[in-house]
C-alpha cells in the first residue's frame, strides 16, 4: 500500500436504482438498506484502488449506517467514501450517500488492506 494514501483521499460511486436494488414497501419499491451498504463499500474500495500494490486487496471489516431517507427505484444515489484514518493495513472512512432530494445515507466503514495469495490460501484451506 501506498505511503500517498492519507486523510482527505476520496471516491464517489453512483448507481441508478433499479428492481434489484429495491425491495417493496406498500405500493414502492425503495432502495433497500443493504444495496446502500454495499454502494457505499464499493466507493470505499474505489478510494483505495489507486494506492494498493500488485496482488494487494482489501476486505470490510466494520460498517455502521444510518439509513435515513427513501429512495424510489428510478433515482440515482451517490455514495462518497472519505479516508479519515490510516493505521499500518487498517483503513477507516466515513461515507455518505444522496440522491436528488439530499443525504439518504451516512456513517462509518472500516477495510483492512490484505495480500490476495496469503488471503486465497487461508480460504482454500478453509475447504478442506
Amino acid at each position: 500500500m501506498s505511503d500517498r494514501l492519507t486523510p482527505g483521499v476520496s471516491a464517489s460511486l453512483t448507481w441508478v436504482v433499479t428492481e434489484r436494488h429495491c425491495t417493496r414497501r406498500g405500493d414502492y419499491d425503495i432502495f433497500s438498506t443493504p444495496n446502500l451498504v454495499h454502494l457505499m463499500e464499493d466507493a470505499a474500495i474505489e478510494a483505495l484502488a489507486p494506492y494498493l500494490a500488485e496482488g494487494q486487496g482489501s476486505v470490510g471489516s466494520k460498517v455502521d449506517i444510518a439509513h435515513v431517507a427513501p429512495t424510489l427505484k428510478g433515482g440515482k444515489v451517490t455514495a462518497t467514501a472519505t479516508v479519515t484514518e490510516v493505521d499500518r493495513r487498517r483503513v477507516a472512512f466515513t461515507v455518505v450517500a444522496e440522491d436528488g432530494n439530499g443525504k439518504i445515507g451516512e456513517g462509518t466503514h472500516e477495510r483492512f488492506v490484505i495480500d490476495l495469495d496469503k488471503f486465497a490460501a487461508k480460504l482454500q484451506g478453509l475447504t478442506s
